[in-house]
């Protein structure tokens, strides 16, 4: 019984982990829909920062674009600076992560201008453009082109090259 007991210990939090492809999809539906954004927001709720990076960083993206669906000030605020803390703790810790670097990307391009939240723009479009090629996983490079082709800081040549 004891075995068995330390042997589900083991296993479970890779039973907690959510699918990463699945997570890429339902976040490009978050971005515009509420119940999206909330459905996502409670599955990526149990991660920490211990956790897989670009975990993390979808937490925090989720949390910052939902930020936009709340109706109050101080919830309003206090999702998007937590959002903005997990999102930036995964770049610090995986700053060659493509993937990273576009949610970052995605989440400053939206954000109003008064949270004053748009600082790497130019570097995580510069980043993202000398990397793009690079990248191994045809799921990120489908993922970040994704973005890229609706992104309003990518001009249209830019844009041709993907």
């Amino acid at each position: 019984m004891k075995f068995f007991c330390f042997l589900l210990l083991l296993i479970s939090p890779s039973l907690f982990t959510p699918d990463l492809a699945q997570i890429r999809k339902d976040f490009i539906l978050a971005t515009n829909n509420r119940e999206s954004a909330l459905d996502l927001m409670d599955k990526l709720e149990p991660l920490t920062k211990d956790d897989n990076k670009i975990l993390v960083a979808y937490k925090g993206a989720v949390m910052a674009l939902s930020a936009k669906y709340s109706k109050e000030n101080e919830e309003r605020k206090n999702l998007f600076k937590n959002g903005i803390s997990f999102l930036e703790y995964a770049v610090s810790q995986k700053p060659e992560n493509i993937e990273i670097r576009c949610l970052r990307l995605s989440i400053q391009e939206n954000s109003p201008k008064f949270l004053k939240y748009k600082s790497n723009i130019q570097e995580d479009k510069t980043f993202i453009l000398n990397h793009y090629k690079k990248t191994n996983s045809q799921l990120v490079k489908d993922f970040v082109k994704s973005f890229i082709l609706q992104s309003t800081e990518f001009n249209t040549e830019e844009k041709q090259g993907f």
